[in-house]
């Protein structure tokens, strides 16, 4: 005996699908359906596009800290206890 496997695994099909067809045309209507439909696609292509637009920014802030060191940093920090020592003693 053959067993069939679903090639969707919890996909309703069958009468299911009609079921819930059915449902959604009786709460939203025939005409509002495209626009849902319309308006959710809309939804994830920006969702989409802002994920991109933060992973792109959080990789150029990667190879931005590459190039930067403690060193620098501490160089700075030890130019502005020279500059603050030399307006307390004038």
């Amino acid at each position: 005996m053959i067993s069939a496997i679903p090639l969707f695994g919890g996909l309703p099909v069958g009468p299911e699908l009609l079921i819930i067809l059915l449902v959604l045309v009786l709460l939203f209507g025939a005409n509002k359906i495209p626009k849902l439909a319309r308006s959710t696609g809309q939804a994830m292509g920006e969702f989409k596009k802002g994920r991109e637009e933060i992973e792109e920014e959080l990789k150029d802030m990667d190879d931005g800290e590459e190039g930067s060191t403690l060193d620098d940093e501490d160089d700075e920090f030890d130019d502005l206890e020279t500059e603050t020592e030399k307006e307390t003693s004038a």
